[in-house]
């Protein structure tokens, strides 16, 4: 890997520190990126994935981090911005051995960075490394944890839904809407059932067709495939898995009224947003309505409990309306109106 560039990298996002650790015996190769520490420790997820090479496991967990950063000062958090990614697949290279060094890893970085579960990861893992390091949230209930965050992603989005409808409809009511859900993972699912619910007409994608037959035949929804479903002519696309699905290539042809999905970084670029607007688009930008999950385990580091951890969630709700209107009001795109109420927090904090 050609490091030339790293402090180049780390300069243009306004990142604080990047650490790599391997253990050869296990296999484990690690990165773990610290965005900002300007409101407390730097929270987020561990991404275990097959990257392409090293500059793309780089390139990710920078763009994953400075997402954080963003996402827990606009959910009202005293807390940073950080990601880890693991490289290889999960599936032929996850062991206890391997997690235990990861976690060992962890603790090295004595509380900058505190971890949880991603895309690649599970509860289970998270497990294990605290029986590395207590810099671990999204751990069992059993261990005194919320378990896993997902249905709390997954909520935090209905709440932002039903700001995002009153906005563009008039009325937060999600009731005969169309929704298309692109992504059945876990949040996905959780997602369909919440839309299902409030009387959504929901349609569902995904690349494994056996997640798709689970909603149909589940929730009752109707199935899409996932060449039709950038395209399909429906009020809302929900990208519920990886991101950087909106581009200069896919933004002509949607037919979709708003997005807002889960995915981490669903624009390819900065200037997407624009893109979207000018095609008379709504988006919610991910930072902002992906945060129920961060909400829910931020509450593990005060000691758990869930009615008020939910109760919290409704913060999507007020910000979401915000920088919606911002937008509005000040002729910006989403995104520009998201950040700039992010990093007045943080410049307050500083």
């Amino acid at each position: 890997m050609n490091r030339s560039g790293v402090f180049d990298q780390l300069d243009a996002g306004g990142h604080e520190q990047v650490v790599w650790g391997a253990d050869p015996a296990t296999g484990l190769r690690a990165i773990v990126a610290i965005h900002s520490t300007a409101l407390g420790p730097a929270l987020g997820g561990t991404r275990f994935r097959a990257y392409a090479d090293e500059d793309e496991a780089l390139s990710d967990v920078l763009r994953l981090s400075r997402g954080m950063t963003y996402k827990a000062a606009l959910a009202g958090l005293d807390l940073g911005g950080g990601k880890a990614v693991i490289l290889g697949e999960p599936g032929a290279l996850r062991s206890e051995p391997l997690l235990r060094a990861y976690g060992r890893f962890i603790h090295s970085l004595a509380g900058r960075y505190i971890t949880a579960e991603d895309v690649g990861t599970e509860q289970a893992d998270m497990d294990l490394l605290r029986q590395e390091t207590p810099f671990v949230t999204g751990v069992s209930e059993l261990l005194g944890g919320s378990g896993d965050p997902s249905p709390a992603t997954a909520l935090g989005l209905v709440h932002a839904l039903h700001a995002v409808s009153e906005h563009q409809w008039g009325s937060p009511s999600l009731d005969g809407r169309q929704v298309l859900v692109l992504g059945a993972g876990k949040v996905g699912s959780a997602l369909v059932g919440h839309l299902v619910a409030t009387g959504a007409k929901v349609s569902v994608a995904d690349i494994q067709p056996a997640r798709v037959d689970a909603m149909v035949a589940r929730h009752g929804a109707s199935a899409v495939s996932v060449e039709e479903a950038l395209t399909l002519d429906t009020d809302v696309l929900a990208p519920c898995a990886l991101g950087g699905i909106l581009d200069a290539t896919t933004i002509p042809h949607l037919g979709c009224r708003v997005v807002c999905g889960s995915a981490n970084n669903q624009l390819g670029e900065p200037a997407d947003a624009a893109r979207l607007a000018d095609r008379g688009i709504v988006y919610a930008p991910d930072y902002v309505v992906s945060a129920g999950g961060i909400i829910n385990i931020a509450e593990e580091l005060a000691g758990y409990d869930r009615d008020r951890a939910t109760a919290k969630l409704t913060r999507i709700r007020l910000t979401t309306a915000q920088v919606l209107a911002d937008a509005a009001r000040l002729g910006t795109t989403t995104v520009e109106a998201a950040d700039r109420l992010a990093e007045r927090r943080l410049a307050a904090a500083r």
